[in-house]
């Protein structure tokens, strides 16, 4: 039976070499010479640092060029709250997105019954795995979730024919 996985996944290799060119741009740039400017990656977490929640934001804007620049959508990333370090410092968190949530999984499965197309959805931990009888039924499926679903960037694999 014809099925395909929807996953949220971004391309990690990616987000850290945007990473890293963010830290090469802050530690080149004027405006950032002699301030506490640093970005770092860690896992899926990548924690910005300055001085004042400006340069937060002139972080931020580097980081999602660089992103851009390599094809990762800048949706995978969840913008934290700025926090207070010690000192004049502060910092924000930002979390890569990584497998649907069970709120947009139950989502894309309601949608999936109330379409009428002859598609079931099942959960599966992270990703949502659609089968139908038709291989036609299924691209009607993307489409429909490409069109209704567009805060997360999702994507399709394993597509069995």
């Amino acid at each position: 039976m014809p099925s395909f996985d929807t996953v949220c996944e971004a391309n990690l290799v990616e987000v850290k070499n945007g990473v890293e060119n963010t830290a090469k741009e802050i530690g080149t740039r004027f405006d950032f010479k002699g301030t506490s400017a640093s970005i770092e990656i860690k896992d899926k977490e990548i924690t910005l640092i300055g001085d004042a929640d400006f340069q937060l934001t002139q972080i931020e804007d580097v980081l999602r060029n660089k992103l851009t620049k390599r094809n990762v959508d800048v949706r995978f990333l969840d913008m934290g709250d700025v926090q207070k370090m010690g000192g004049d410092k502060v910092k924000q968190v930002i979390k890569v997105r990584n497998g649907i949530e069970s709120e947009l999984a139950k989502k894309i499965q309601k949608l999936m019954k109330e379409s009428k197309l002859k598609v079931q959805a099942a959960i599966q931990e992270d990703k949502v795995r659609i089968t139908g009888a038709k291989r036609d039924d299924l691209q009607a499926a993307m489409a429909l979730i490409r069109k209704d679903v567009t805060d997360v960037p999702l994507s399709f694999d394993n597509f069995r024919d």
